[in-house]
């Protein structure tokens, strides 16, 4: 079985301070973040940027400030930049960081309910002209996927061209709006992506070590980090990325799989070298 890789998704877009404390808005923080999170065992960290108000932004000058800072603390890290953005944000806005030319970012493969009148929009040319943009730039997408018909969509788009191969997905489950994160989705999941495909793991809240342990199990990977989980175990705040993804490990060893490094994830994962 191949070694894990495990993303760190240090801060996101909509978590707070208040939320938990450890939670990082500054450059600093985020370094800082990234880099224990690193030190842990992560070979990805997911990256949204805050202004040190806390306020998320999709500024190419505050993406490139903060990847170049969490490079020269962790060379040979992957940082992978969200081009989710948050809710409103239009396609340029959100393709900002694409423009900095990061080796992997992620893209969204469908429309969600977020709540009340919330709704994360990525219609099928929005999916076309994300990816147009991708390939262009020699940017490897992680391909997340909230629910089913995601999967489907990225398979369709994939057969017209307008997705290449390799295809690495992100299973990003209990999501207001999306799959909810039981075993019984994870499978469904799972057993709809091609053989020849990758995936990773995100749990929102309560599913994030569950859906990990099956990942781990069933030969997948992993993503967790305070943008889906503040909790260490109910009740309990976890303090700081560290903590998560140590724990990640720990579940990992009881299934004798290693922790990959940054330069295996690469292979694993087949990113073209720039």
């Amino acid at each position: 079985m191949n070694k894990l890789i495990i993303t760190c998704a240090i801060s996101g877009a909509e978590v707070k301070k208040e939320h938990n404390p450890y939670v990082p808005y500054t450059v600093e923080e985020m370094v800082e973040e990234a880099y224990q999170a690193y030190q842990a065992g992560a070979s990805i960290i997911h990256l949204h940027v805050r202004h040190d108000d806390g306020t998320p932004t999709q500024s190419k000058l505050r993406y490139q400030k903060v990847m170049k800072a969490i490079k020269k603390r962790c060379p040979d890290v992957i940082i992978q930049p969200s081009t989710g953005g948050a809710v409103g944000m239009k396609r340029d806005e959100r393709l900002k960081p694409t423009e900095l030319f990061p080796e992997m970012a992620t893209l969204d493969c469908g429309t969600l309910n977020f709540g009340g009148d919330d709704i994360f929009i990525n219609t099928e040319n929005d999916i076309k002209y994300f990816a147009e943009k991708f390939y262009e730039k020699k940017i490897f997408p992680e391909l997340e996927c909230f629910e089913k018909g995601h999967i489907d969509m990225v398979l369709r788009l994939h057969k017209k061209g307008f997705i290449k191969d390799p295809l690495h997905f992100s299973f990003v489950l209990g999501v207001n709006g999306g799959m909810t994160g039981e075993a019984r989705d994870f499978h469904f999941m799972r057993e709809s992506i091609p053989e020849n495909a990758t995936f990773s793991v995100a749990g929102m809240g309560k599913y994030e070590f569950s859906l990990a342990e099956l990942a781990i199990e069933y030969g997948g990977h992993v993503r967790v980090g305070l943008e889906d989980n503040i909790y260490l175990e109910k009740g309990v705040l976890a303090k700081g990325n560290r903590e998560l993804v140590l724990k990640v490990v720990d579940i990992a060893k009881r299934y004798k799989r290693e922790i990959a490094t940054p330069n295996e994830a690469r292979q694993i994962l087949r990113i073209e070298e720039r």
